[in-house]
Order: structure tokens, then sequence, then C-alpha cells
């Protein structure tokens, strides 16, 4: 799957001042679950739901060439079944959790995410 090239440039800004987690967390609350690896995240569901979910910074440490941060990522799914109009099973939203490693590179902003195997 691919996703689409992230930018942060107002999180590169904010490096070195108090607000960074602040300002990381909600540049990374915008974007579109599309451009995470939620659904290769998945441990309950089968498909990602909604567009809504949770940041948690982990770690954030500081390279030459980039900054390393770990994020934990709180979200929903379902399971997808027939969707037939005389299954009685309701779509119940299931709670997820995930790690991912992101590189986010001190010259363009450019971001990397990748799912943390634990």
């Amino acid at each position: 799957m691919n996703r689409p090239t992230i930018q942060l440039p107002k999180v590169l800004a904010a490096w070195g001042t108090p607000a960074f987690t602040t300002v990381l967390k909600a540049e990374l609350e915008r974007l579109e679950p599309a451009a995470l690896p939620l659904q290769q995240g998945l441990s309950r569901g089968s498909y990602v739901s909604g567009d809504r979910f949770q940041v948690m910074v982990i770690s954030v440490s500081d390279a030459d060439d980039a900054i390393r941060i770990k994020a934990g990522i709180h979200y929903q799914s379902i399971i997808a079944g027939c969707s037939c109009a005389d299954d009685p099973t309701p779509i119940d939203a299931l709670s997820e959790y995930c790690q991912v490693a992101i590189v986010l590179d001190r010259t363009s902003a450019t971001v990397q995410v990748s799912l943390v195997d634990d």
C-alpha cells in the first residue's frame, strides 16, 4: 500500500521548543488515517474505522540529519462482514493500538512512518 508523502514543517519549526510535543501530536492527528500504517497495525478488527485517532508521544531523540520519534496510536476498527440487510450482527467499533517509528528529516520536513513490531 502506497501512503502519501507526509511533510510536517510546523513540527520541524517547533523542534527545541517546549511546544514540540504538542505541535507534533496535533499535526499527526490532522493526517488522514491512510497516511499512517494503521491498517497494518490491526490486532482485533479487519478494517480501520473512522477518521479519528489519538497519538501519544513515547520518545523523541535527536540525530544528525533527523528527529526520531516513537509514538503510540489509539484508534478503532471494525470486523467487516457481509452487511446483508437481514444480518442481525451490529457493527461494533473495536479499540486498537499500535506503535510507530517516525523519522522527521531535518532538511525537508519529510516524514517516514513505519510500524514498530513488538
